[in-house]
C-alpha cells in the first residue's frame, strides 16, 4: 500500500528545500529520489540505507524513529503505520549534530 509523503510543519518543509536547494544538483536529485521512494516503501532494503534510529532523535515536539542514507547526508522520518503516513523531518549533513 502507498504512504503519504508529508511534513508535520509548514517550517520544516521550508526548510527541508532550504537546506536541499544548497546542495549540488546531482545530489538533489538523489534525495528527493531516495525521498519519494518513502512512499513506496518507508522501510528500504539495502546495504546501510536504512536505519532504525536507537534511541530516537527528539526534533523540537517530533521524534524521528528512522534515517535514511544518501551519501554524507541524512533524512530523518517517521512512519505512522495507522494513517499510511511518512512524516518527513529534516536533511542534515553526517557529522556531530546529525543526530542530535
Amino acid at each position: 500500500m502507498r504512504y503519504r509523503l508529508l511534513f508535520p510543519t509548514r517550517s520544516l518543509e521550508d526548510k527541508f528545500h532550504k537546506t536541499l536547494r544548497k546542495l549540488p544538483r546531482k545530489l538533489q536529485d538523489a534525495i528527493m529520489d531516495a525521498a519519494t521512494g518513502l512512499a513506496d516503501d518507508p522501510y528500504p532494503q539495502g546495504k546501510n540505507i536504512f536505519k532504525k534510529l536507537t534511541p530516537p532523535v527528539k526534533l523540537i515536539q517530533y521524534t524521528a524513529q528512522y534515517r535514511l542514507r544518501i551519501g554524507d547526508y541524512r533524512v530523518l522520518y517517521d512512519v505512522d503505520e495507522a494513517r499510511k503516513i511518512v512524516w518527513v523531518f529534516v536533511i542534515r549533513k553526517r557529522g556531530e549534530d546529525t543526530y542530535k
